[in-house]
């Protein structure tokens, strides 16, 4: 198998499907690094088999974003990370771990990280690029609890007409004895 720089490269956005390529493998990486590539995206080099962009070690995916002590973002690059402080996603205090260690620290404490994320104010995105959109952590955490609550309350509805037409059949019942 030839190396990954030397090859043409396909992504595949997961949310909407969108394609992208051929693509030289440091546009590719380039593009990672930017939070254009996304854990989800897969890859390919002859569009028909296609494997999930971490799954490539040479693009440097090696990070988890810990959003709570339950909830992780990832794998990712460093400049994503960069890219989500940017963008106001996270911040210093954040929690990242590296997967290919184990090790757990604050966004605050990789030196040169905090100060990337404020260099990359001034660089301009290839018009051709993926959407960058962030990690929208809070909308989606958002999200995921509106949605169990909204399930949980439909259970709650259901039970609750259950009962009443349980309810509503006794005093049924009740009135057709009476007569």
């Amino acid at each position: 198998m030839d190396e990954p720089q030397t090859q043409q490269w396909f992504l595949r956005k997961f949310e909407d499907g969108s394609m992208f390529g051929p693509l030289a493998f440091d546009q590719l990486e380039r593009w990672a690094a930017s939070a254009q590539v996304a854990p989800h995206d897969v890859i390919s080099t002859d569009q028909v088999s296609w494997i999930k962009a971490p799954m490539l070690p040479q693009l440097a995916m090696d990070w988890l974003v810990e959003v709570t002590s339950e909830r992780y973002y990832g794998p990712t690059t460093l400049g994503s990370i960069q890219e989500f402080v940017r963008l106001g996603d996270i911040d210093g205090e954040t929690f990242i771990i590296n997967a290919c260690d184990g090790s757990r620290t604050r966004v605050q404490d990789i030196p040169g990280l905090l100060e990337g994320a404020a260099a990359m104010e001034d660089v301009d995105l290839v018009e051709s690029a993926p959407h960058v959109s962030g990690i929208e952590i809070k909308m989606r955490e958002q999200i995921r609890e509106l949605e169990q609550t909204l399930a949980e309350e439909r259970r709650a509805l259901q039970e609750l007409e259950q009962r009443y037409q349980e309810l509503e059949q006794k005093h049924n019942a009740l009135l057709g004895g009476n007569r």
